[in-house]
């Protein structure tokens, strides 16, 4: 992991050597490298089923390889802190703000050992000590995580504090490109801290702490109050001064007044969303990333983009009724139509993700490519619906470097008579200065893209780019002289 950055309102702590016992790791000075994961979506339709299992090969989950088997692991959000410190409302807050699928979470409280006999009637006078590390079954914890670190589903314990047992019944979970555990004693097994990536310390008052646990052990554990300051003070004190107060040290966060921290908590979103993101854009950008994943980010990144565009469309309110009976307001498209044109060949990919999201869209193509004489675009072939004039017009390129093949399809648009300002310009990634030529020449261009980057190099391709676009989603290979450009859609 990356180191992090300082932040007002949340403490990043250092680590000191030496042990708490038995338990806990040796404490290096420097944070260990994390392996990071990718956020996770809805898989494309499986396209190759074998006699064990069916295996997702065009669009498949970049967490799965060509064997069916996961490539990368979860991402794990390790959160400790004093008994009712605030550690699940912290976790939920995150995963509302991180806004990914398939996050986890994963609390200690459902890995409670089973007790016997005696020990049940310790805990109905309050006398069993569920604040040591001792009430936990460290190896189920431990062999779960793992398991959905891996991305394997698991069984999840359903524990019932007021019988002080496991139910019958189990709760089936699945991986998931984050999972966040949380629990008081979360940093003091040395094979459970190996799996975390991420260990965040949630430090509240003390007071505030005692309140809370009053509050949540009397109204919704239906203890009496004699017996829940009996516990505190008898157990989850000491545990807290002994085992859990010292592991602050091994965060990597500490956040201070629990969830109602939100600085702390924007600064861990923004962080996990960058351990997120460069994944996904290293994986789409890296040569070596293989033609599966680099299909499987591109048609994601496709949909994404598309539907960013949509909302630029002209709209206007429109009434529905519910199967309720009630009235819902929502907005509906304001125009005659809309038709997708994309620019061969690469931009042709795009085609796909504006028929999922606009119904009954029309498409057309056009083919520029450079003349290695004069070095200038020139255009090759065009088709057009007859009376795309009325249209609303998404232009679609996958890449643009100078902008000159973007600017001679919006010329031909308008050629056309598509009011400039109906045309809008939707690319995967760009470089500033096709970016800068487009909206010179036409200001009324709306352009929509995911990246910019700053440079182009001696052959204008984008630096650092993602290379041939087409020859990378299609599989070919280019000639050795030829530039990628001219195979793709961008004539510079």
């Amino acid at each position: 992991m990356n180191s992090l950055p300082s932040y007002s309102g949340a403490r990043i702590s250092g680590c000191g050597e030496g042990s708490l016992d038995r338990l806990l790791p040796t404490v290096s000075t420097g944070l260990s490298p994390r392996k990071r994961t990718t956020s996770q979506c809805k898989s494309e339709p499986p396209l190759l089923r074998t006699s064990k299992r069916t295996i997702y090969t065009a669009g498949r989950p970049p967490w799965y390889n060509e064997h069916g088997t996961q490539s990368k692991e979860a991402f794990v959000i390790g959160l400790c802190g004093g008994s009712a410190s605030g550690k699940t409302t912290v976790a939920r807050k995150i995963i509302e703000a991180l806004d990914v699928p398939w996050v986890v979470l994963l609390s200690m409280d459902s890995f409670y050992k089973v007790l016997s006999a005696e020990e049940q009637t310790l805990a109905a006078s309050n006398d069993y000590n569920f604040d040591h590390p001792d009430a936990f079954d460290f190896d189920l914890l431990t062999h779960t995580l793992r398991k959905l670190k891996q991305g394997k589903s698991v069984k999840i314990p359903v524990y019932d504090f007021t019988t002080h047992g496991r139910q019958k019944e189990w709760k089936i979970v699945y991986g998931a490109s984050v999972i966040i555990f949380e629990g008081i004693m979360a940093f003091t097994d040395k094979k459970l801290l190996q799996l975390l990536d991420m260990k965040i310390f949630v430090d509240t008052d003390s007071d505030i702490r005692l309140v809370r646990r009053l509050r949540r052990d009397i109204t919704d554990r239906g203890r009496d109050i004699e017996g829940v300051i009996k516990q505190y003070n008898k157990f989850v004190k000491p545990a807290f001064e002994q085992y859990i107060e010292p592991t602050m040290r091994l965060a990597d966060i500490v956040v201070p007044r629990g969830g109602g921290n939100m600085v702390a908590i924007d600064l861990i979103v923004q962080h996990v969303h960058s351990q997120l993101e460069e994944v996904r854009e290293g994986a789409f950008e890296k040569v070596e990333t293989s033609r599966d994943e680099f299909i499987f980010y591109s048609k994601r990144l496709m949909r994404l983009l598309i539907e960013r565009a949509l909302s630029f469309l002209p709209s206007q309110v429109h009434i529905v009724q519910t199967p309720q009976g009630e009235d819902y307001e929502g907005r509906t498209f304001h125009g005659k139509s809309i038709t997708g044109v994309s620019i061969l060949r690469a931009g042709e990919t795009m085609e796909p993700a504006l028929r999922a999201v606009c119904k009954d869209v029309r498409i057309g193509k056009i083919l520029i490519q450079t003349n290695q004489d004069t070095g200038e675009p020139e255009l090759h072939y065009l088709r057009l619906p007859k009376d795309i004039s009325e249209d609303h017009v998404i232009l679609m390129d996958c890449t643009v470097s100078t902008g000159a093949a973007a600017m001679m399809a919006v010329r031909v648009l308008l050629d056309h008579d598509v009011p400039e300002d109906k045309i809008l310009l939707v690319s995967l990634l760009m470089a500033e200065m096709g970016v800068h030529s487009v909206a010179y020449a036409f200001p009324q261009v709306k352009i929509i893209t995911t990246a910019v980057d700053k440079k182009v190099n001696d052959l204008f391709h984008i630096i650092p780019g993602i290379g041939n676009f087409g020859d990378r989603y299609f599989g070919t290979d280019a000639p050795p002289d030829w530039s990628d450009e001219e195979m793709d859609e961008p004539s510079y």
